[in-house]
């Protein structure tokens, strides 16, 4: 047994040595042991504290988890919540004692959250977080919760709802994705209006353009630290440039009433979604946008690719915006990594890791690594799937998936002569924490920008 022993640790130091020395050129087959250099790095992986760049903390019943609501669709396999994973993340996270979801046995597990809930109260959440080893958590909600605690969430609020003021009953009409869509919409920009004290819309583009900007303030001084688009769910990522007048002479023939053609809907909303990207710039406020597949039988993925958004990306004139694309433009990630280029522009892995299993995302990472490693971030897209299995479990899933995923795929890279140990340990801080830290003001601080030309 000594002998064995020994000769194993032999095995696994020589492994990593050999790993961590790197050669003069990578290799395109390991060199290494890649399964011992993984068992190396993956406690150290576990050990760093995360900044959750998506995320959709709340209760199942909380209205504000989404300005969006899920319609009915076929969900891919590892989101159902028959996938067993998820029996693993509440017997991580509650002690559940059941290898089943019966619904007796999900009652169980409904008790024994609320119990905790009612216990805990704001620190509830925060002791998930403490048990997965993030530090922060972003949470794009249509509004905070007060049972979430701000030292821990930052708010990222929605601004879709800014490009639907005009009649959508033809949109609602397509199919039924957009019939439950378009009246969150509404209820949406409708919220914002209350918030900003109007009753109606204003009565001309200006004064459209400025109850935009002073819902953009208002939210930042709320806490906010970016905006989010899930524009991908209602038409294509490609924004033309139309004219201010274009633009002022649409919203002068239908904010009042009539229906838009389509090729006009798309028009006006071209020119606010630009609008709402200046002012991120302005304001200091990145602009995440979802750029990948999304929920429900109608989305059309070749519409949402991150590749439709270049024309803006690659603008000169909104060098000051950041931008963020959510979800990492799977499934054309490879494609979508080299927008990050651009020195503004950053991928956010979340959804990707909960829909592909660790073997599968380890590659989509790989890839990501081995071109643009600075510029992507980790996120757990957590989100309430349903009363017995919460944001707490997919929290669990996005966790371990990401932990695992990113050590097999810098085990690969260092067993192929490309990284050593300890860039690889800085490439997982970076990846884990500090690049999305690095985007926003700490929690108290502020950055906004009054006063300036429109």
């Amino acid at each position: 047994m000594r002998f064995t022993w020994r000769s194993a640790m032999l095995s696994l130091g020589a492994a990593v040595l050999l790993a961590s020395k790197g050669w003069p050129q990578a290799s395109p087959l390991p060199r290494g042991d890649v399964q011992a250099i993984y068992r190396h790095l993956l406690p150290q992986i576990q050990a760093i504290k995360m900044f959750d760049h998506h995320a959709h903390p709340g209760y199942a019943d909380d209205p504000d988890v989404d300005a969006m609501a899920i319609p009915p669709s076929h969900l891919p396999l590892r989101l159902r919540d028959t996938n067993p994973e998820l029996i693993a993340a509440a017997k991580a996270l509650f002690g559940y004692p059941y290898k089943d979801l019966a619904p007796e046995h999900g009652r169980w597990l409904i008790e024994k959250t609320n119990e905790r809930k009612r216990a805990e109260g704001v620190q509830y959440f925060d002791h998930i977080l403490d048990k997965l080893g993030i530090e922060t958590s972003v949470a794009n909600r249509a509004a905070m919760a007060d049972y979430l605690d701000p030292k821990r969430f930052r708010w990222v609020f929605f601004v879709d709802s800014f490009l639907f003021p005009f009649d959508t009953s033809e949109i609602a009409s397509r199919n039924e994705d957009e019939a439950v869509f378009m009246p969150l919409q509404r209820k949406m920009l409708e919220r914002y209006l209350k918030q900003a004290g109007l009753s109606q819309l204003p009565d001309s583009l200006d004064g459209y353009l400025a109850f935009i900007s002073r819902v953009l303030e208002q939210n930042q001084q709320r806490g906010g630290i970016a905006m989010k688009f899930e524009v991908a769910y209602f038409r294509p990522l490609h924004f033309d440039d139309p004219s201010r007048e274009t633009a002022a002479t649409l919203y002068e023939k239908y904010h009042a009433g009539g229906v838009p053609t389509p090729q006009e809907y798309r028009t006006f909303q071209d020119f606010i979604f630009r609008y709402l990207v200046r002012e991120g710039g302005r304001l200091h406020l990145p602009v995440h946008i979802h750029s990948s597949v999304g929920a429900g039988d109608y989305f059309k993925v070749t519409e949402s690719t991150a590749i439709n958004l270049e024309n803006v990306l690659k603008d000169p004139r909104y060098l000051s915006t950041t931008f963020v694309l959510i979800h990492g433009g799977y499934p054309y990630a490879r494609q979508a990594i080299w927008l990050a280029a651009m020195k503004n522009v950053y991928l956010d892995s979340s959804a990707t890791e909960l829909i592909l299993y660790p073997s599968e995302f380890k590659d989509v990472l790989q890839l990501w690594l081995e071109t643009y490693p600075e510029k992507i971030t980790f996120g757990s897209d957590c989100f309430p799937f349903n009363e017995a299995l919460g944001a707490e479990e997919s929290y669990w899933l996005g966790v371990r998936s990401s932990q695992t995923a990113l050590a097999a795929a810098l085990a690969e890279m260092m067993a192929e002569g490309e990284i050593t140990e300890s860039r690889a340990l800085e490439v997982a801080r970076q990846y884990l924490h500090d690049t999305a830290a690095s985007l926003y003001p700490p929690p108290g601080s502020s950055r906004v920008s009054t006063g300036q030309q429109r």
